[in-house]
């Protein structure tokens, strides 16, 4: 079954009170739920995730082929979420080692772009940031990166890349290091 993408929106998909269960889990707005049984108040936020613009001494961009869904086999930056309470920087630092086996240094602040997608079928919001930097080791494909590629800007086709806000923060890169 396909879903249309206005059924996964989160005002169309949580029926219930996450705290007590009620059906009287109401949409107050596109993001905000209000329960009539007990009062839970909830909101839909956007999820923070980090990712690297690393580039290596002639001038190649690292990217990632997706290992799973969403996007799977598609290109990607190395890269995720963060966890509750974590700084963007050590989410940053850590999604690298999880996916590259790499540190990171020189992290510099680079842009940020929205982003949403469907996933099990729940519209997921993002906002990504985007920071460049540089390698300590040699990179290796890791958790849910199925392998790593360098490409020169001009070798980059922005439609193999997998989300909007990937495919916007790689373009700004590339238009920067032209």
């Amino acid at each position: 079954m396909t879903l249309r993408t206005d059924e996964t929106l989160p005002h169309n998909f949580i029926r219930h009170c996450p705290h007590c269960g009620s059906h009287e889990f109401k949409a107050q707005s596109t993001k905000e739920f209000l329960c009539g049984a007990c009062g839970f108040n909830f909101f839909t936020n956007s999820a923070a995730a980090a990712v690297a613009l690393i580039s290596d001494t002639e001038g190649r961009l690292l990217m990632c082929r997706r290992g799973r869904q969403p996007g799977l086999g598609m290109l990607d930056l190395p890269g995720g979420f963060a966890e509750p309470s974590e700084k963007i920087e050590d989410a940053l630092q850590r999604e690298i080692q999880e996916e590259l086996q790499c540190e990171v240094y020189d992290v510099q602040y680079f842009a940020s772009e929205g982003n949403h997608y469907i996933f099990s079928g729940y519209m997921v919001f993002t906002t990504d940031m985007a920071f460049t930097c540089r390698l300590k080791g040699k990179p290796e494909a890791a958790d849910d990166v199925a392998s790593l590629v360098w490409l020169r800007p001009e070798e980059i086709n922005l439609d193999e890349i997998a989300f909007d806000s990937i495919r916007q923060l790689t373009a700004k890169y590339i238009e920067k290091h032209k």
